[in-house]
């Protein structure tokens, strides 16, 4: 007892000194820290060395131009006709009336209403939805979607519509990550926990005026201080507009890693690059076609040998022999060759198409969310594409509309085609009435729309008056770019890339 009781003292001594240790480390390390703080709090104040999130490490380009220029007359802002190859005209008041709302939509052919037109797009339903829910305002919807644009090349149209005074930015972007050729060789990949904190330290003001000066110093431009990145021309080039385009895609695990990094990075600074202008961001999760649209371009996977690839051969062949008149040795023969190559995205879609004629929904839904994050050729947004877009939204606060799940609640075993959409990503005039609908449900839950009684009565009434102002025209070339761009996507393209183009890759 008395041991134990002299022990008592030595142990609370001990402790104390331990604890006053830290305590001398933390102080330390505040102490290090003290001239950072202070020279941050300065530099904010003084509004100096802003990160500068618009700077795109992955890409540059070769020129910019405006989306909106200032009518003749000076009363609008509209899309001029050099543009309009890959936009649709669209305008709005140079002078914001004071009970306006005003909403840009940015985002690729899917905003713009392909294979039809703004006039049936999302964003004309939404118009005609606020108009009719609430009538106080007035309610302006602006369509910015371009054909086959990707994320990185609506940060530019981002940057320029937060000068217009906007309420609201909606973002539907993900489908044309894979359209460009460009190459990522420049990018260095560090550890996480070397990544990590060089993220967090280029966030902050004193480390962008070092970076300022830094390259000042050296004589070179700040646009131009990450060598290596390709440049890009000032209008998109899809590797598919040109002959021989499905040829350039093979499987290539690295790119495809790099084009979902440079997605990602390109959400996280659209959402912050409008949040630091204080203005909302709603984002939209996008939708494919799982159920009526096979993979664009199928390989087999490495080091098949001769006798494995005839094997591979002989068990499909056989199964698309029996498939009508035995689903389910069709299945076992699909899983035989499935075995033998995982990697096949074809195969896997005839087994997905199998299981879906069984009545097998949970098996057929995997398998053909295999065979489309194995497309060689992905032109629909892949899987970790879609929980970036989440992950975004709930690490930002930022407000999400999942139109993939709308749709797959709409769909067969929760497996989105048919009338809601007309190709692999374009949803039908259907399908954007109720992302419409949806984008309404959610800024009513939001508190911005304040929805007078009965208001759906007069919707459908408004979006019956406009469907019926359109002309038979319209729709006939809306079936026509289907068509066409059925065609574009099984590289049936004719035209030759000009000698001297720019692809994207640096010299």
């Amino acid at each position: 007892m008395l041991h134990s009781a002299r022990r008592q003292p030595v142990l609370k001594g001990v402790r104390r000194l331990r604890l006053r240790g830290i305590v001398f480390r933390l102080a330390a390390v505040v102490l290090g820290l003290a001239p950072f703080i202070v020279a941050e709090a300065v530099f904010a104040v003084l509004d100096w060395g802003r990160p500068a999130y618009d700077e795109d490490p992955f890409v540059g380009f070769s020129a910019a131009q405006p989306l909106f220029v200032l009518s003749d007359d000076g009363t609008r802002y509209e899309i001029p006709r050099s543009r309009q190859v890959f936009f649709r005209p669209e305008s709005f008041a140079a002078q914001k009336a004071d009970d306006e709302f005003r909403i840009f939509c940015l985002g690729g052919s899917t905003v713009q209403g392909r294979p039809f037109a703004v006039e049936t797009s999302f964003t004309t339903w939404l118009e005609i939805d606020l108009e009719a829910a609430d009538p106080k305002r007035r309610w302006e919807v602006v369509n910015c979607g371009g054909v086959s644009y990707a994320s990185y090349r609506l940060v530019p149209i981002l940057e320029e519509v937060l000068g217009f005074d906007p309420d609201l930015i909606i973002l539907y972007t993900g489908h044309n990550e894979f359209l460009e050729d460009r190459t990522y060789a420049h990018i260095k990949h560090l550890p996480r926990v070397v990544a990590g904190p060089c993220e967090l330290a280029s966030q902050t003001r004193t480390y962008t005026l070092l970076r300022r000066a830094y390259v000042q110093l050296l004589g070179v431009s700040d646009a131009g201080a990450e060598d290596g990145r390709p440049i890009l021309g000032p209008e998109t080039e899809a590797m598919l507009e040109y002959r021989g385009g499905l040829d350039q895609y093979e499987r290539d695990d690295k790119w495809r890693r790099d084009v979902i990094e440079h997605f990602c990075y390109n959400l996280d600074r659209m959402v912050q690059i409008a949040h630091d202008a204080g203005v909302p961001v709603l984002l939209v999760n996008p939708v494919c076609n799982l159920r009526d649209c096979a993979p664009f371009k199928a390989q087999h996977r490495d080091h098949l040998t001769d006798d494995q690839l005839r094997r591979w051969e002989s068990l499909v062949s056989r199964a698309g022999e029996v498939q009508r008149t035995d689903l389910r040795r069709a299945v076992r023969l699909l899983q035989e060759a499935a075995a033998i190559d995982d990697q096949h995205a074809g195969a896997h879609y005839r087994l997905a198409k199998c299981y879906d004629a069984l009545g097998m929904l949970d098996q057929a839904r995997e398998s053909y969310l295999q065979a489309k994050e194995l497309d060689v050729c992905p032109l629909r947004i892949l899987e970790p594409m879609n929980q970036a877009v989440l992950e975004t939204a709930d690490r930002t606060a930022t407000p999400v509309l999942d139109v993939r799940k709308i749709f797959e609640d709409l769909s067969q075993g929760g497996i989105p085609g048919g009338y809601l959409l007309v190709d692999h990503v374009h949803p039908s005039i259907a399908g954007h009435r109720r992302i419409a609908d949806a984008l309404t449900d959610e800024l009513t839950a939001r508190g911005i729309v304040d929805p007078v009684p009965g208001w759906e009565k007069t919707r459908d009434q408004k979006a019956e008056e406009h469907l019926g102002s359109l002309s038979d025209l319209y729709f006939a070339q809306g079936q026509e770019r289907l068509e066409s761009l059925r065609g574009w996507t099984q590289g049936k393209a004719d035209w030759e890339r000009p000698r001297g183009r720019a692809t994207g890759k640096p010299p």
